[in-house]
């Protein structure tokens, strides 16, 4: 069942939001070539701990890190190690939580480490653009339909393909809860758009085919072709009278 935020809890997923936006913000900051994983994990857990919050991801089935960091082909749930390290081309995905007052926010961007490809930087921009594209869509007595169908349509023209077997979703008391945002979707169809519905559009972006497999570590999802992605990630509001993007520290 989709869950019907008030404009008091709204308020309260604005702070979660913010302390997600920041924490994303600083990890992206410590990107650099020679810097390790873990240590943009431990940058992101301590800003998140520092505000008060928890990190959403920590523990969450399991998995062991406050952050999701994913290099090149790896698409989402990069397990932060040590052992990882940055280099120059690389391009980091980096998705993080926040967990407070009893609700999350989620939130997610693709980094660069120095000078990337050409097909790299046209990869990212589209992955963000398409955001934009789906997002457009949003607003009272629309369908969730219309918000896929946006985003994989842009994605087509610019010659790339979106990942189907992860979506976006419903967030609030829980991580992830209905209904479903996929990146893909055909118009007019999905459930309704209506006022106080709170979820995270994640366009996932791929170079290639866009087909994925997870690892043997049962988290790290790639690309089967092993071609580049991108990913970008905000949790939004949909209120009678606009949309406010509750992750957004801009």
């Amino acid at each position: 069942m989709i869950q019907v935020k008030s404009a008091a809890q709204i308020s309260v997923m604005r702070e979660s939001g913010r302390i997600a936006g920041e924490a994303l913000y600083l990890g992206g900051e410590a990107v650099k070539e020679g810097v390790s994983t873990l240590h943009i994990d431990n940058v992101i857990r301590h800003h998140i701990e520092k505000c008060g919050a928890t990190p959403s991801f920590l523990g969450y089935a399991g998995f062991p890190g406050s952050a999701c960091i994913s290099i090149n082909k790896q698409v989402i749930h990069g397990i932060p190690s040590k052992d990882t390290v940055l280099c120059e081309g690389d391009i980091v995905k980096i998705d993080v939580g926040a967990y407070y007052r009893g609700f999350h926010g989620d939130t997610a961007n693709t980094f660069t480490v120095g000078k990337v490809s050409s097909e790299a930087s046209r990869l990212i921009a589209v992955t963000r653009e398409s955001f934009r594209q789906g997002l457009a869509m949003i607003a009272v007595n629309n369908r969730i339909g219309d918000v896929g169908h946006a985003i994989e349509t842009y994605v087509k023209e610019s010659g790339f393909s979106v990942v189907r077997k992860y979506v976006g979703h419903g967030v609030g008391q829980q991580l992830h809860e209905p209904p479903d945002v996929p990146n893909f979707g055909t118009p007019g169809r999905g459930p309704r758009i209506i006022a106080g519905m709170t979820f995270a559009i994640e366009p996932m972006v791929c170079a290639g085919s866009g087909m994925v497999t997870e690892l043997a570590d049962k988290w790290t999802v790639i690309t089967v072709d092993g071609s580049l992605s991108a990913h970008y990630e905000h949790t939004i509001a949909v209120t009678e009278d606009n949309v406010i993007i509750l992750t957004d520290i801009s």
